[in-house]
């Protein structure tokens, strides 16, 4: 007679992984709030807004034909491809403090990313309809499958739900490009000065690891759906 894992044994596996995912969470969220609330509080030197930052990057790179508009919300800030438009939001659009400096930059900095071709934004852009499917019927899936105790269905979930995982892996290299963009033009053109500019590194750093903690987050529960398929299987057998 076969031997097989419990299905404990695959949750206590999880379990024991999924503690350090979720402090490094709490820890990233933690310190994009802190960092934003305590660099929103320091006004630059040379008075330059998130909107004045976000046009030095795209000039700095030969780029005209971008819009920059406010939103509402806080750290709503993005690029939208869709209308080649940079969005910032109200505390970072007409603000010159340290951290809008940053904020704007790197949505600039994606801005950058579209017109030059970055490979991996390419790449990401061509897989959202496909992730946007793997996203909608993924739990669907996973859910039947198991309910139903159906294996090729579970399986299918397992890979609709991985196709996200996939998605966040490929958004890692865009945003820490992204970053390494604007850190670049701040520096080359001089927009905050050397100790203001370690004000805008550390922003930008907690939120990159934001998207690492999220990758993370994905891999660990890609992981227990693999296992829950295999604990499946060996019971079968």
């Amino acid at each position: 007679m076969p031997v097989y894992a419990t299905p404990f044994y695959y949750d206590s596996i999880y379990w024991i992984l999924l503690i350090p995912v979720l402090v490094l969470s709490i820890y990233a969220q933690a310190k994009v709030s802190g960092n934003f609330n305590k660099y929103s509080q320091v006004r630059n030197r040379r008075h330059i807004t998130g909107a004045q930052a976000a046009y030095e990057v795209l000039r700095a790179h030969g780029i005209t034909d971008v819009n920059i508009r406010p939103c509402r919300g806080r750290l709503t800030d993005h690029y939208d491809p869709r209308d080649n438009t940079i969005y910032l939001s109200e505390p970072v659009y007409n603000s010159d403090t340290v951290a809008a400096v940053g904020v704007a930059a790197h949505e600039a900095g994606h801005a950058v990313q579209y017109a030059v071709g970055y490979g991996p934004v390419r790449v990401r852009t061509a897989i959202i309809p496909v992730t946007q499917f793997g996203s909608q019927f993924a739990f669907i899936a996973l859910i039947l499958g198991l309910v139903l105790y159906v294996q090729p269905l579970f399986a299918i979930g397992i890979v609709l739900f991985g196709l996200t995982t996939v998605f966040q892996l490929v958004t890692l290299p865009v945003e820490f490009d992204a970053s390494a963009r604007a850190i670049g033009t701040i520096e080359g053109s001089f927009l905050l000065d050397e100790d203001e500019r370690d004000g805008a590194k550390k922003v930008l750093r907690a939120a990159a690891l934001t998207y690492v903690a999220a990758l993370l987050m994905s891999l660990l529960q890609l992981l227990r759906y693999v296992l829950i398929f295999a604990g499946r299987s060996n019971r079968r057998d």
